[in-house]
């Protein structure tokens, strides 16, 4: 079998590929090119830093198979950097790793697979593909901490098929003891938590910087409506978000909305959080599934499943939660799981609170102008 192997430059890609090897496939690497940072040594050890497609290079000659890097900045940025700067100024948090593997990595490694003569295509995904019969599911990691079928609930069952996961029954010490011992370059090659375009964490620097004409100041109000401080911008606030707030009220406070025409954040207490449904769009499920159905829902990555009730509803799906969920945040991705398997999930358009509040997610992102409610960002390894 010809197997097209996503190369990050990383231990996971470059030990699923070894793994492969050892198997009798026969492998081919592919870099995608998604990003640029300073070629200075400042950035190191970032998905897409500078080193990633000459160490991917390095392993494939190591292991001896043909190695190759695909351009794919623009769509990258469009598909993307662009999407992530508008929802952030627009008052909505972005799902970029979602974006991402959808939109550009997944699809475009498929493509390419095609253009190669590939039969499938593995990545170095900690997520497993279980077949019954005609049908394919998708299953969560073995190794819960290293998990992201989060960023992959939304593959059909047509890309299913050709896809491959040669980590999804590892642990990562597993992986990279196997990388020691194969001798291969980057076995010691750290991780991130932040994106890959935000090496540093900071999203509202980011934000600020490739959109300053549409970032505004505004008020911090307390429960009562009282101004208690001053903002540079809403996107540098989250829903649920406690510390660096700019203000000192003497007792515990949480940013809990923002007035999106007065670009006014609200603070107040941590019950006034709490969500009792979530109302999603950009929805996908597995084949046998039909609503209404029981489940566990994520609604972070990493985050704790909630049971929940899943029920048909017009234009996506509802989600009832048999308890309050703290911080359901708009314009992230709610997850079905049963067990080891992933049942589908959607974007969170809009949520009820314990109190009869709602807060929505901009169903297109403003080209300027008026922010809207903004909420925190979940960042991960994808």
């Amino acid at each position: 079998m010809r197997t097209l192997v996503a190369m990050s430059g990383g231990v996971d890609s470059s030990v699923a590929a070894a793994r492969l090897l050892a198997a009798g496939d026969e492998v081919v690497g592919v870099t995608l090119h998604l990003w640029d940072y300073p070629d200075d040594g400042s950035v190191r050890g970032r998905c897409c830093a500078p080193e990633d497609i000459h160490d991917a290079r390095r392993v494939a000659d190591r292991l001896g198979f043909p190695h190759y890097a695909f351009d794919r900045r623009e769509l990258f940025r469009d598909t993307v950097v662009d999407p992530f700067v508008d929802a952030y100024v627009g008052g909505t948090t972005p799902s970029p790793c979602v974006r991402c593997n959808r939109g550009v990595k997944i699809p475009e490694l498929l493509r390419l697979a095609t253009e190669l003569g590939a039969d499938r295509v593995a990545t170095g995904h900690y997520a497993r593909i279980v077949q019954h019969g005609e049908r394919y599911e998708l299953h969560r990691a073995i190794d819960r901490a290293k998990d992201q079928s989060y960023f992959l609930h939304m593959l059909g069952q047509a890309t299913l098929a050709r896809l491959a996961f040669p980590l999804g029954e590892l642990d990562k010490a597993t992986v990279r003891a196997e990388a020691h011992a194969l001798a291969l370059p980057g076995a010691d090659k750290g991780e991130s938590q932040e994106l890959c375009f935000v090496p540093n964490g900071r999203y509202d620097a980011f934000v600020a910087e490739r959109a300053p004409e549409r970032v505004r100041p505004g008020p911090i109000l307390d429960a009562s409506g009282v101004a208690v401080g001053q903002h540079d911008g809403i996107h540098a606030f989250t829903l649920g978000q406690r510390k660096n707030l700019g203000v000192a009220l003497g007792r515990r406070a949480y940013v809990v909305g923002i007035d999106a025409e007065n670009a006014a954040v609200r603070l107040g207490e941590r019950a006034e959080l709490a969500a009792t449904t979530a109302l999603l769009e950009e929805t996908s499920l597995g084949p046998d599934l039909e609503p209404p159905f029981d489940c566990d829902v994520l609604v972070r990555y990493r985050g704790t499943g909630y049971g929940a009730r899943i029920e048909a509803e017009q234009g996506g799906l509802r989600v009832v939660f048999r308890e309050p969920v703290v911080a359901v945040v708009p314009g992230q991705f709610a997850v079905f799981v049963r067990g080891e398997r992933v049942l589908g999930g959607g974007v969170i358009r809009h949520t009820t609170t314990l109190g009869g509040e709602s807060r929505q997610r901009a169903s297109t992102p403003p080209a300027s102008g008026a922010p809207g409610p903004h909420t925190a960002h979940e960042e991960g390894t994808a």
